[in-house]
C-alpha cells in the first residue's frame, strides 16, 4: 500500500477504537463489586445473581460471530456505530432497572451491542493499519492494553459508585461515553457494504443453546438434576447448539466455517480458552462476595482490594508476557500459566470466615493473577497464528466466543457448587465460606484439568513450524484437524 492511502489520522482512530475496547472489558468488571448492593435493591437471589453476569456474557459470546459477519458485509463503521447506540439504550435499561429481570434484560442488550463493538473494531483497526507490519504490531499493543486497563477501571469505579454514589452509574456512564465516541467515528474508515447473506438462524440457535444449557444448570440445583425440566433443557441446550453446527455445514456462507479447526492448534487453543474462562470469571466473582458478605467489606474496600491483582494482569499481560513468549513458545506457557492459576485457586479455598485480606486474599489472588496473565495472551495469539489471512477474523471471533462460553458455563456449574455447600445462607458466615471455598476449588480443577491437557496435547510451536515446512510434500494428510 502506497503512502497516499495511509489514514493520516490513523493514530486518533486507534484511540476511539482502544477506547471501545477498553469500555466493553470494563462492562464486565464494573458490575461485580455492586452485586450485593444490586442483589439487596431488585430482590436478587444468591443463585439468580449470576445472571447480572452471564446475561451479558452470553449474548456477547453467542452473536460475536455474527457480528464479525455483519462488519464484512454492512460495513465496519456502520456496525460499529450501531454496536454503540445498542450499548447506550442496554444501559440506560439497566440503570432504569427496578426489578431483578428488567435488569437482565439491560445486560443482555448490552451484551448485542459488545457483540457488534468487538469485532468491528478489530476490523477497522486492520484496515488502518495493515499498510505496515511494525505500525500494526504496535496498534495492536495498545488496543490490547485496553483490556487489562478496562477490566482495572472497572473495579475501581464500580466501587466507587457504589459505595459514594449511586450503583446505577456503572450503567449511566456508558451513556455520556458511548455519544462521545458515536460523535468521534469521523475518525475511523468508511467501509463499503458487499453482498452475501447473514445466517441469523444459526446464530440464534446457538445464542439460543447457549442460554439454555446454562439456565438448566442454575436451576439444577434447586429443581433436581434428574428432575424433568432440567433433563428437557438440557437436551434442548445440546440440539440448539447441534443444530448451529449442522447450519453451518450445510448453507453456503456460515457463521463459522467447518474448515477453520484445520487450523493448526485452533482447537486445542480454544478448549484451553474455555477451561480459563470457566476458572477465572468463577474466581472473581466468588471473590467480590466473599469480601462483601463474609469479610464485611464495602463496596470501594472490596474493589480496592481487588486492585492488585488488575494491575499485575495489566503489568505483565502488555510488558512480559510477549516476551516470555517469544523466548519459551506459547505451549509452556499456557500450560503453566493454567496450573499457577489452579494453585492460586486452591490458596484460596482455604479463606476463613474470619479471614483477613492480607493473609487469605491477598497472596493468593496475586498468584491467580499471575497464572492468568501467562496463559491468556499466548492461548489468543496460538488460536490465531495458524489461520490464513481470510480467516483471522473467525479465528479471532471463535476464541473469543469460547472464553465468554466457558466463562458462562463455569460460573453457573460452580454457583451450583456452592449453593449446594451453603453459599445461599446470607448471613451464616460459616456456611457461606463453605460455600464459595467448594467454588475455588472447582475451579482450580478446571484450570489444572486445563493445564494438563495443553502440556499434553497441545504442538510446540517447533511442531507446527516444521508440519508446515513439510506440508508440499505431504498434501494428501492437508485434511486432518490439528489438536
Amino acid at each position: 500500500m502506497s503512502t497516499a492511502t495511509v489514514n493520516p489520522r490513523r493514530w486518533w482512530a486507534l484511540a476511539v477504537l482502544a477506547a471501545a475496547q477498553f469500555m466493553v472489558i470494563m462492562d464486565t468488571s464494573i458490575i461485580g463489586v455492586a452485586l450485593p448492593k444490586m442483589q439487596e435493591e431488585l430482590g436478587f437471589s444468591q443463585g439468580e445473581l449470576q445472571w447480572v453476569f452471564n446475561a451479558y456474557v452470553i449474548v456477547f459470546g453467542g452473536l460475536l460471530l455474527l457480528g464479525g459477519r455483519l462488519s464484512d458485509l454492512v460495513g465496519a463503521r456502520k456496525i460499529f456505530v450501531s454496536g454503540w447506540a445498542i450499548m447506550i439504550a442496554g444501559s440506560i435499561v439497566a440503570a432504569a432497572a427496578q426489578t431483578a429481570w428488567v435488569e437482565i434484560v439491560g445486560r443482555a442488550v448490552q451484551g448485542v451491542g459488545g457483540a457488534l463493538i468487538a469485532p468491528s473494531a478489530m476490523t477497522l483497526l486492520m484496515m488502518l493499519f495493515m499498510h505496515d507490519p511494525r505500525e500494526l504490531g504496535k496498534a495492536m499493543a495498545l488496543y490490547g492494553a485496553a483490556a487489562p486497563a478496562g477490566g482495572t477501571a472497572g473495579v475501581f469505579l464500580g466501587g466507587v459508585f457504589t459505595e459514594w454514589a449511586w450503583w446505577q452509574l456503572c450503567f449511566v456512564i456508558y451513556v455520556p461515553i458511548g455519544l462521545a465516541t458515536l460523535a468521534a467515528t469521523k475518525l475511523l474508515p468508511k467501509v463499503e457494504s458487499r453482498r452475501g447473506s447473514v445466517d441469523v438462524i444459526g446464530a440464534v440457535a446457538v445464542t439460543a443453546g447457549l442460554a439454555l444449557g446454562v439456565f438448566a444448570v442454575v436451576r439444577a440445583p434447586e429443581v433436581g438434576w434428574g428432575a424433568t425440566a432440567t433433563v428437557l433443557e438440557l437436551i434442548g441446550a445440546v440440539v440448539l447448539i447441534g443444530l448451529f453446527f449442522v447450519i453451518q455445514k450445510s448453507i453456503r456462507e456460515p457463521l463459522m466455517p467447518l474448515s477453520v479447526w484445520r487450523v493448526p492448534r485452533l482447537g486445542s487453543a480454544n478448549l484451553a480458552m474455555t477451561l480459563l474462562g470457566a476458572a477465572w470469571i468463577p474466581m472473581w466473582y466468588f471473590l467480590n462476595l466473599y469480601l462483601q458478605q463474609v469479610l464485611g467489606y464495602g463496596a470501594f474496600a472490596s474493589g480496592a482490594a481487588l486492585l492488585p491483582m488488575t494491575v499485575l494482569l495489566m503489568i505483565f499481560m502488555t510488558a512480559i508476557t510477549a516476551r516470555l513468549m517469544g523466548k519459551f513458545g506459547a505451549k509452556p506457557l499456557i500450560g503453566i500459566g493454567l496450573l499457577v492459576l489452579a494453585a492460586g485457586l486452591v490458596w484460596l479455598a482455604a479463606v476463613e470466615p474470619t479471614g483477613t485480606f492480607l493473609v487469605d486474599v491477598l497472596p493468593a489472588s496475586l498468584v491467580a493473577a499471575l497464572g492468568m496473565s501467562l496463559a491468556y495472551i499466548p492461548t489468543m495469539m496460538t488460536a490465531m497464528s495458524g489461520a490464513p489471512q481470510e480467516q483471522a477474523g473467525l479465528a479471532s471471533g471463535i476464541v473469543n466466543t469460547t472464553y465468554n462460553v466457558g466463562s458462562a458455563l463455569g460460573l453457573a456449574a460452580l454457583t451450583a457448587v456452592a449453593m449446594s455447600q451453603g453459599a445461599a445462607q446470607l448471613g451464616n458466615l460459616p456456611k457461606l465460606t463453605e460455600g464459595f471455598s467448594a467454588a475455588f476449588v472447582g475451579a482450580a480443577i478446571i484450570a489444572a484439568v486445563g493445564g494438563i491437557i495443553t502440556l499434553l496435547v497441545m504442538k510446540s510451536d517447533k511442531a507446527v513450524a516444521a508440519e508446515a515446512a513439510a506440508a508440499p510434500a505431504a498434501a494428501p494428510q492437508g485434511d486432518k484437524v490439528s489438536a
